[in-house]
């Protein structure tokens, strides 16, 4: 007989970024979950929000996962669609599927820990390394200080940037992305994001203006749910469009995808609700010959991106991995040396935050 939720339970950590993210965003919260079985048996997962919603995501896990939870078989799978159907009169995505992601990842790591696996080993390795790319929120930078980061990810050996564009006047996105382009010569990839801070005019005048430096892609220039916009602006666009951070369901992702509105998905795990419905939209994704590059939590969107048919590549933000910030009781789950992702096969999730 399988074994059977006993109990959730949830803490909030609060932790200051060692680089804000802008003075709107000088910290990240982390709702630490874990969940128990009638077989003593224990499983560590998390949800995780920039500044804001952490309260209304851990009152979510609180008051109506755990009750609806207990008793249920600890599959995570078969879990996740039925807290999906409950949980779908307070929204299909969002504040939902961010809290259902505490649970999830605590199935996933109490599957792998009692297969005596790490979470590569059991979903199934197919690749030895993943790229890295070095991702900055630094919009709020100075010409220079963007110029020194830029070159620490040089040193470091990444072949690939991403920086934010988006300041109200288009020269000096221009200078700032010229000036990116002279550290990283022609050898290295150059990515953008714009943050969701253009309306579609103003995205193809950055366009005419920026392609000229060889951009691997365009991130998230409009408003993420602007669905038509996003499909004119892939039918002019002569760069790469790149989306996903902000969007939470496959049912969503299908929709971008089958209007041809994007041409790289970029899932946030628990943003879309954990493991369960991150390889769905994977698949969805493989099926349709749409790139995949996970979104943020390289700890954890490293050992999946390890697990994906095709290569890709990881985003790793200058000093806001869990390691970097301090908060893992042990080590990371996995290595990046040299540009290159790679697992220490720590048991389950491999990720135990601090008291």
């Amino acid at each position: 007989m399988s074994a059977r939720i006993t109990a959730l339970t949830t803490r909030l950590h609060t932790i200051d970024l060692t680089r804000p993210w802008g003075p709107d965003v000088p910290v990240v919260n982390v709702v630490a979950t874990e969940v128990s079985t009638d077989e003593g048996r224990t499983g560590s997962g998390f949800a995780w929000t920039p500044t804001i919603g952490a309260h209304a995501v851990q009152s979510l896990l609180d008051h109506d996962i755990a009750p609806f939870a207990i008793g249920l078989e600890a599959k995570p799978e078969l879990v996740w669609d039925q807290l999906w159907k409950w949980l779908h009169e307070a929204g299909g995505g969002g504040l939902t599927t961010i809290a259902m992601a505490g649970l999830d990842l605590a199935l996933w790591d109490l599957t792998a820990k009692e297969q005596h696996s790490s979470l590569t080993d059991l979903l199934g390795q197919r690749q030895d390394s993943v790229q890295v790319y070095g991702s900055g929120v630094n919009l709020h930078y100075s010409q220079e200080d963007l110029v020194a980061q830029v070159k620490r990810w040089v040193a470091s050996g990444k072949t690939a940037v991403k920086i934010k564009v988006g300041k109200p006047d288009i020269r000096e996105d221009m200078e700032r992305v010229a000036a990116v382009r002279e550290v990283l010569g022609r050898d290295r990839k150059l990515m953008i994001d714009a943050n969701q801070r253009w309306d579609l005019p103003t995205t193809l005048r950055a366009i005419d203006a920026l392609e000229q430096f060889d951009l691997e892609w365009l991130e998230e220039p409009l408003r993420a749910d602007d669905l038509g916009a996003y499909t004119r602006l892939r039918k002019q666009s002569r760069v790469p469009i790149a989306l996903g951070e902000n969007v939470h369901t496959i049912y969503r992702f299908s929709d971008f995808i089958a209007a041809d509105a994007v041409d790289i998905i970029q899932p946030n795990v628990v943003r879309v609700g954990g493991i369960t419905p991150f390889r769905r939209i994977v698949e969805l994704a493989r099926a349709h010959s749409i790139k995949v590059t996970p979104h943020l939590l390289p700890e954890l969107s490293g050992q999946l991106a390890l697990t994906l048919a095709e290569p890709t590549w990881v985003e790793d933000v200058e000093d806001a991995s869990f390691e970097s910030l301090g908060v893992l009781t042990g080590p990371s789950p996995i290595s990046i040396q040299r540009g290159l992702l790679t697992t220490t096969a720590q048991p389950g999730l491999g990720l135990d935050f601090a008291p």
